[in-house]
């Protein structure tokens, strides 16, 4: 796999200035499915969003730093019985104290409720206390039918905590540190897909941002692997995507996308875009596919994170839009 050079990037700038991508069905958590091209594609035939709406359409009661930020939306209607809404939205803050955050709505579109108990998991943990608890990610696990919930608390450590119903979360265990990626400082803003690769007898596949030593450049994307998405995680040494390919100083938040016969990453960049690069199925492969999605004027230079699903046969993104320190939650849909 070719590597490029990357030069040097302050965190705090990539958090303001970036964008990130991720697409996932919202009923199921896996890479979305090949359908028809639209009138408007992206990169490698993925569908172009327009805005629909903000997320929320009130202030939010739990908000302790003005901003709330990485989006994951499942849908539970058929995976739980006395659900709140057809679909949930998880969410966070980024800077302490943090808290994992439930929204709720029974269409796609919006607009979400704030479930009334959040944060549902906070910055004291069974195991530690840490400064801030965020980025979280969740999938329903059909051999446990229990949710799996994955965040970062300290950004140096990735956790999973399980629940039954999508909202009481326990046993959090870490699997993920800068100990177990050689010459990293940060380890976070992990998704994790059922997608097995050849050789690796694993179901699970996580994607995540490793802030790296190794110069040049800072904030790479590395991967790791696990036969249930619980324990036995193994990590790569190496970086899977570097962000001089892009032209970027530093690439963070991938998601995992499949289509075409083949598996791409999303992720965000220092310039504000949202990028894609083909990875293949066996995470063999660096292909870079330029600008997946850039932001509009209401976006104030920055889309990041985002989530997706299909509603009614209609699909949508839901994504972070704005400074970091002032981001808010949209939703856009395919044209």
């Amino acid at each position: 796999m070719t590597r490029t050079p990357e030069g040097s990037f302050s965190r705090r700038a990539l958090l303001r200035g970036a964008a990130a991508a991720g697409m996932a069905t919202a009923t199921t958590g896996a890479g979305l499915a090949a359908t028809p091209t639209p009138a408007l594609a992206g990169p490698a035939g993925f569908p172009t969003y327009r805005y629909v709406r903000d997320a929320f359409d009130r202030p939010l009661r739990y908000n302790p730093t003005g901003e709330f930020i990485f989006p994951c939306v499942r849908g539970v209607y058929d995976k739980i019985s006395g659900y709140l809404g057809r679909y949930y939205l998880y969410y966070a803050p980024h800077d302490a104290p943090g808290g994992i955050c439930l929204a709720y709505a029974d269409r796609l579109e919006g607009p979400y409720t704030e479930y009334a108990g959040n944060p549902v998991v906070d910055r004291v943990l069974p195991t530690t206390t840490v400064s801030h608890v965020s980025s979280p990610h969740v999938v329903w696990d059909a051999p446990t039918r229990q949710f799996y919930l994955y965040f970062h608390g300290e950004n140096h450590t990735t956790r999973v905590a399980r629940s039954t119903d999508g909202i009481h979360f326990t046993n959090e265990t870490p699997i993920l540190s800068t100990n177990l990626v050689p010459n990293t400082t940060e380890t976070s803003y992990a998704r994790v897909f059922e997608h097995p690769v050849a050789g690796k007898g694993n179901r699970y596949v996580m994607v995540f941002m490793g802030a790296h030593t190794v110069r040049p450049g800072t904030r790479k994307i590395f991967w790791g692997w696990s036969p249930n998405g619980w324990n036995g995680w193994q990590f790569a040494p190496n970086p899977l995507v570097s962000p001089s390919g892009d032209g970027l100083t530093d690439i963070s938040a991938p998601h995992l996308l499949k289509r075409n016969g083949t598996a791409y990453l999303a992720y965000h960049g220092s310039s504000g875009n949202m990028y894609l690069t083909e990875v293949g199925n066996n995470f063999d492969r660096e292909v870079h596919l330029g600008v997946f999605h850039r932001p509009i004027a209401s976006d104030n230079g920055r889309v990041a994170s985002p989530t997706f699903g299909t509603d009614g046969g209609v699909e949508y993104l839901l994504y972070e839009a704005g400074p970091r320190l002032d981001a808010r939650i949209c939703v856009a849909r395919a044209v």
